[in-house]
């Protein structure tokens, strides 16, 4: 049952305080044999979609859990994927993956792909190297299911950095929001690109690069010690940072008040009649990206 819903029978007499109070506390998760929780109010709750992490669960679990998801709410992130496990989706969910190019984060949707509205802010997603996209994509496609639109400048590392001179233009004409910037080896660019332009910058270290600071450590500590402003998340922790950048992007397009295309409310309109209408307007925009529940009898 939806939230607003109990409200709405608590506001009409139809239960009292305590029966409200004890069926949203209810509410909010799935069990999944005895493996899982699945929290599907994640999104309602955070704006964030929960995701599956792939990495290092049993194939039987995997398929219960993403399969519990989708009949609960649509549609659910799955990240780092092996091969065998892209494999075992595809041939579960046939017709129903939106897979990275990189495959190894995809979409499980239900077969009616219920798509979220492209209704946020934009996120540009930037690599140092080739061998970074990988990471990137799944920073990528965390902030489109999160309702932004996103560009991709990839492959412009500071060894060639007149690379990235020549993608200025194509970054300032999108406005990003936010930026994710992906680097392996030593981690300069998401520096480099905080020092160039004016939008908040989340520095993605990689594990790419080998010998003294392999696995991404280098590039981890010389994004921590930047002395451009910029976030960083963990290494190769491509979800969080789509997820950050989705976040910051998303609430500069509430406060807006318009959509992806830039387009604001009138001018006529009050600031208080915009506070009050972005902000409904952004709890529904939430409530459809994040989906609803259409198995009540799962919550209980």
């Amino acid at each position: 049952m939806d939230i607003q819903k109990i409200l709405e029978q608590y506001r009409r007499g139809e239960i009292d305080l305590t029966d409200a109070e004890e069926s949203i506390r209810s509410m909010g998760f799935l069990s999944v044999s005895d493996v899982a929780r699945v929290d599907t109010f994640r999104c309602r709750r955070t704006g964030v979609p929960e995701a599956i992490l792939a990495e290092g669960k049993a194939d039987s679990d995997l398929v219960k859990i993403v399969r519990a998801h989708v009949d609960a709410v649509g549609r659910v992130l799955v990240t780092r994927l092996s091969p065998p496990q892209v494999q075992l989706l595809e041939s579960e969910f046939p017709n129903c993956i939106q897979m990275s190019r990189a495959q190894t984060i995809c979409v499980v949707h239900s077969k009616d792909k219920t798509e979220p509205p492209k209704d946020g802010g934009t996120v540009a997603i930037i690599s140092a190297g080739t061998v970074d996209i990988k990471v990137a994509e799944e920073a990528k496609m965390t902030a489109e299911e999160m309702g932004c639109k996103t560009i991709e400048i990839y492959d412009v590392g500071v060894a060639g950095y007149h690379r990235l001179i020549l993608e200025m233009e194509k970054l300032r004409e999108a406005k990003p929001d936010a930026i994710v910037v992906a680097a392996g080896r030593e981690g300069t660019l998401p520096t480099v690109v905080a020092g160039i332009i004016d939008a908040p910058v989340i520095g993605l270290p990689v594990s790419s690069g080998y010998g003294a600071g392999a696995n991404g450590e280098a590039a981890l500590l010389s994004m921590l010690q930047s002395c451009s402003v910029i976030s960083v998340v963990n290494i190769d922790a491509g979800f969080v940072a789509g997820a950050y950048a989705a976040r910051i992007a998303n609430r500069m397009q509430a406060a807006r008040g318009g959509s992806n295309d830039g387009s604001s409310n009138s001018s006529s309109n009050s600031s208080s009649n915009k506070s009050h209408n972005n902000k409904n307007n952004n709890t529904e925009n939430r409530k459809n990206k994040c989906g609803s529940i259409t198995n009540e009898s799962d919550l209980f």
